[in-house]
């Protein structure tokens, strides 16, 4: 399948972010923020902010000391929290997880959009209030599972949404990654470990492709031999009306991206990308199914890059062009199952 007919079935899922951009030259920039920047995102999306079109990079709000020597460098502006609030359209979290909810309701409060980096909280009370905010004072809120605006799940979806895959009765997914021993503990303070911290990616994934599950049951362990309880070898089995869903996360991998993998199981053949990234798109059906024949296809994908489309869509949704792909009442699922994955629910 050529690139014409793969975008001509994803539609709208893949949002082409040099389209978006093109038309910003015109406009008022959006006056934009970081409240923190310790995330392990934050460097390459405030690369992205401060070279778009679309934003004014105002500056950071940062208490750490290690976080602003690396980002005084770059020339940034710091400011205190609520003063960068003060002065800002749209508000990006990239502060470190504990403090995800704490800034983000802040900006909210403030009436200010945000770009939330995931997971958007510990509970699921921070978020719905989050949600709360966002409906009663018309902002756009954003979460950024990085893998919402990827062509590969996007391809993945329309198959399943459109039956080509048949009735899905199995979907399987690993996400793994080497934590140094020095950020373990950053990992641990969470009862889910590596499962919330990074398998929250393809938690969202799953529940925005299947729907709400029936039940959930973790499996959370320690294997590493580091002398501490970060739970770093996962996995979370999801059961569905008619389907299983099996997330599996390692904290132990080394060498983990090429294994990352998203693989879903259908009666009439299945779907399974691997790497992730960048990202390698097979299709296996017993019968030919919209644009794809019998047997194998590899899919051709537009290209691809992490947060680039997600923060392009941001200023077209908080300029009124569109809406973001994942609702509100999504957001609140997605975070409601992940902390039962997590056991923290």
């Amino acid at each position: 399948m050529n690139r014409r007919d793969f975008l001509a079935t994803t539609g709208a899922a893949v949002v082409s972010a040099p389209a978006l951009l093109s038309a910003a030259a015109a406009r008022p920039r959006l006056r934009a923020g970081f409240l923190g920047g310790g995330h392990s995102h934050a460097p390459d999306k405030w690369r992205i902010v401060r070279e778009s079109p679309e934003y004014e990079l105002v500056g950071m709000a940062e208490d750490s000391p290690e976080v602003r020597a690396a980002y005084q460098a770059r020339g940034t502006r710091f400011l205190p929290a609520d003063e960068l609030v003060a002065a800002c359209d749209v508000i990006f979290v990239e502060s470190a997880v504990r403090d995800h909810a704490r800034d983000a309701l802040l900006a909210l409060r403030a009436g200010r959009h945000v770009h939330l980096e995931k997971p958007p909280a510990d509970n699921l009370r921070d978020v719905q209030e989050m949600v709360h905010l966002a409906r009663e004072k018309k902002l756009v809120f954003q979460t950024g599972y990085m893998w919402r605006y990827h062509p590969g799940f996007a391809a993945i979806f329309t198959a399943v949404r459109e039956g080509w895959l048949g009735r899905v009765y199995l979907v399987r997914g690993m996400i793994g990654t080497l934590v140094a021993a020095s950020r373990r503990p950053e990992w641990a303070e969470f009862a889910g470990g590596g499962l919330f911290e990074l398998g929250s990616h393809l938690v969202d994934a799953l529940i925005r492709l299947i729907g709400e599950p029936t039940a959930v049951t973790p499996f959370l362990r320690t294997h590493g031999e580091y002398g501490d309880n970060l739970k770093d070898n996962n996995l979370a089995v999801f059961e569905f009306p008619t389907a299983l869903g099996l997330i599996l996360n390692s904290t132990l991998q080394p060498n983990a991206g090429p294994q990352r993998v998203f693989e879903v199981f259908g009666t009439n053949g299945r779907a399974t990308m691997r790497p992730v990234e960048p990202p390698v798109l097979e299709i296996e059906l017993a019968s030919a199914a919209g644009p794809y024949r019998a047997g194998f296809t590899t899919v051709s994908l537009p290209p691809y890059a992490r947060y680039t489309p997600e923060i392009a869509d941001l200023a077209a949704v908080i300029r009124g062009e569109r809406q973001l792909p994942v609702t509100l009442d999504e957001e609140l699922q997605v975070q409601k199952w992940l902390l039962r994955a997590s056991g923290m629910m």
